[in-house]
């Protein structure tokens, strides 16, 4: 073999070897590169979903109930926290939000709206989300200061008596407050009804008159029969009674309207002696609240509950805001936690402090405040007025119902109340139970709740302050900020099982659409 040949023939192979190993290296290094890239990005975790979801209001009314871009959760937890939520803190289940179906309310919707018209408020107002989703009302049991007349259900001739009630009749109801109700009841067929009288017939009181006076004695067992006779008669028509108070605002004696006093011995003794054996046991069972009157005097409902052959038959205590604060309702919760607390009436007016508006006042010092001290169920006055705060007939002339109804052409215009109601009752579901939530700005007040059917946290924040402040929220994993506006309402919504699921797990919210007030809105 030639020496030569030999090693040329080496080094042909050689270059060969290197030249092919060099262009395997270039093919494969943009590969393995690429492929480290890839798996520096899979091992980084999936954003987590669930975003919470707001819902905006501003007492300058350039926001009402406008839904807000949703606001990410946080991945570190601030320190210290504004508002700490912790759902497992219970406090009372809710039943619901609503407004009074008085007489010159249910006038107003039979008689000034079409049909058209009248289905699509009723819709709008009881209707499920993103209606309004009111589910509870108030009916008058006789003539009210927002009534066109006086009467009670046994009206009869100066002198006579019926102890009987064989005159007894709901003539008056049958058309409007009776057909109205029912219309509501084909939107909510679980409405919540709470009854109340102004006034005893004026045959079963000291002054003969439907105005003024007390209940005679010798009448208090046929008042307790009157009333549960109202109850018996309202559900033939289909139209059962959630609730019955004993007597409206029993302190007040109005001089323009049906009243009557009532004092607290009188009421204990009526609920022990006749009204509350008369409902023992019924089925579906009304129950019996105490009260029906203002915050600034709780030695009353005290002094029934004191009683207890009355405080076996009273399942809870109604209250008015006309005076007084909320916190008398946790008086009297403490004193006896197993009595239901409601809010049976309150009314916005075009008076002199409402200049500004009044969707700060009925958001943080009714409804939430309200909540907060034990409130189940807050009922507004009227549900619907006139241009002209009426029909009515005496008594409060400059009252607001939660909408107006133009009555030339049955326009519907929807007041501050209708907003600062709606904050709660579109998001806050029959059942769910208010839970923990903290403090630590006295003009930042919240209140938050958590559903029953699917366990979204909902969560009520009103900013009292004259500029904008920064809020932080947790609640578990659940950790967001947001910048709440001067003088503004905010609810937010979101659901902890979903919190700390990645995108591609999580579950989607569905679509809904629906008109709220007077823009469509979509979530």
């Amino acid at each position: 073999m030639d020496e030569r040949k030999g090693v040329s023939g080496w080094m042909a192979v050689a270059s060969i070897t290197l030249i092919t190993m060099l262009a395997l290296a270039a093919l494969y290094a943009p590969r393995r590169k690429h492929s480290a890239i890839a798996s520096r990005v899979t091992s980084t975790p999936l954003p987590v979903t669930a975003p919470v979801k707001l819902w905006l209001s501003t007492a300058d009314r350039r926001l009402r109930l406008a839904r807000q871009p949703d606001i990410e959760m946080s991945d570190h937890e601030p320190s210290p926290a504004d508002v700490v939520i912790d759902v497992t803190k219970k406090y009372q289940s809710i039943v619901g939000f609503g407004a009074a179906l008085t007489d010159s309310s249910a006038w107003l919707i039979q008689n000034k709206l079409n049909e058209g018209q009248r289905t699509a408020l009723l819709r709008e107002l009881f209707g499920p989300p993103p209606n309004l989703n009111l589910n509870m009302t108030r009916l008058t049991i006789g003539a009210s200061d927002f009534s066109l007349q006086h009467y009670t259900l046994d009206d009869l001739p100066a002198g006579e008596v019926d102890p009987a009630l064989l005159h007894f009749n709901v003539a008056s109801n049958l058309q409007d407050v009776i057909p109205a109700v029912r219309e509501v009841l084909s939107v909510n067929p679980q409405l919540r009804i709470i009854a109340s009288p102004w006034s005893a017939p004026a045959w079963m009181k000291t002054s003969a008159n439907l105005i003024g006076g007390e209940l005679l004695p010798q009448f208090e067992s046929a008042y307790a029969d009157y009333l549960v006779k109202y109850l018996d008669t309202y559900r033939g028509y289909g139209i059962p009674i959630f609730a019955l108070t004993l007597q409206n605002e029993p302190g007040f004696v109005p001089v323009t309207y049906p009243g009557m006093e009532m004092a607290a011995a009188t009421r204990a003794r009526i609920i022990a002696q006749y009204l509350g054996p008369a409902l023992a046991g019924r089925k579906p069972r009304t129950r019996i609240l105490g009260w029906d009157h203002n915050w600034d005097a709780p030695e009353q409902p005290l002094g029934v509950l004191a009683d207890p052959a009355a405080a076996r038959y009273v399942d809870g205590i109604a209250w008015h805001c006309y005076s007084g604060t909320p916190s008398a309702q946790g008086d009297v919760h403490r004193a006896y936690p197993g009595k239901d607390v409601y809010i049976t009436e309150c009314s916005g007016g075009d008076w002199e402090s409402a200049r500004n508006g009044e969707l700060m006042w009925f958001a943080r010092d009714l409804l939430l405040a309200g909540l907060r001290h034990w409130a189940r169920g807050v009922v507004y006055w009227n549900l619907v007025l006139d241009e002209q705060h009426g029909p009515h007939f005496g008594g409060c002339d400059l009252c607001k119902g939660v909408v107006t109804i133009d009555s030339r052409t049955g326009e519907v215009s929807r007041n501050d109340e209708y907003y600062a109601f709606a904050h709660f009752s579109r998001f806050v579901l029959p059942g769910a139970v208010r839970v923990g939530s903290g403090e630590t700005d006295k003009e930042i007040n919240n209140v938050a709740f958590q559903n029953a059917a699917d366990g979204s946290v909902v969560l009520v924040m009103v900013n009292s302050h004259v500029d904008a402040r920064r809020v932080f929220v947790t609640q578990d994993q659940v950790r967001f900020q947001y910048t709440l506006p001067a003088q503004s309402v905010a609810t937010f919504v979101w659901n902890p099982v979903e919190a700390g699921k990645p995108a591609d797990t999580a579950s989607p919210p569905p679509a809904t659409s629906g008109t709220v007030g007077e823009r469509k809105v979509t979530e």
